[in-house]
């Protein structure tokens, strides 16, 4: 494991979901709430977000591209595959696994808008505003970071470390 430094442990991250997972639970309650998770990097935040909240909830993914194989962003996004269920009039929840520059978030409201949700707020498990670049609310924060390429608990670099449990900086 020489290659890489731990950053958060499992324990800090299962404490910060379940923090999350309370004020989520407070601010939607009584209301028809849709967590989206953003692929494929959120899909393990989002199982233990949903599994800690305390009202119903409804799950949907997207996917968008804009990361390919390197640590760079590419510049272009697209929409990979879209959201199944019918938005409008209810509460949407985007659930990232990190923001960077930010780009990919704000491309991503701008397109949910047409949808005609009720709401649409952000929860991510990581904000990294070093490099950020377009201006994006963000709701609900786990941790705030600020250097560092960051991989498991879902985050990866070219599509490795997503299984570990917990999370680390790639060292040189």
């Amino acid at each position: 494991m020489s290659d890489r430094k731990l950053v958060i442990s499992r324990e800090q991250i299962r404490a910060r979901v379940g923090e999350l997972a309370s004020r989520i639970s407070a601010d939607y309650t009584g209301k028809d709430l849709v967590m989206v998770g953003i692929l494929n990097g959120a899909f393990i935040f989002l199982a233990d977000l949903v599994r800690s909240v305390t009202i119903p909830v409804q799950i949907d993914f997207i996917r968008v591209a804009s990361y390919g194989s390197r640590d760079m962003p590419s510049g272009t996004i697209s929409l990979t595959k879209d959201i199944e269920l019918d938005i409008r009039d209810k509460h949407v929840l985007l659930v990232e696994d990190i923001i960077d520059t930010g780009s990919t978030l704000a491309w991503l409201t701008e397109k949910l808008k047409d949808k005609k949700a009720a709401s649409l707020r952000i929860c991510t498990l990581i904000d990294k505003k070093e490099r950020r670049q377009s201006d994006v609310e963000v709701d609900y924060i786990g941790f705030s970071l600020e250097n560092g390429f960051l991989v498991g608990y879902g985050l990866d670099y070219a599509e490795q470390y997503r299984y570990l449990p917990e999370i680390y900086t790639l060292l040189p």
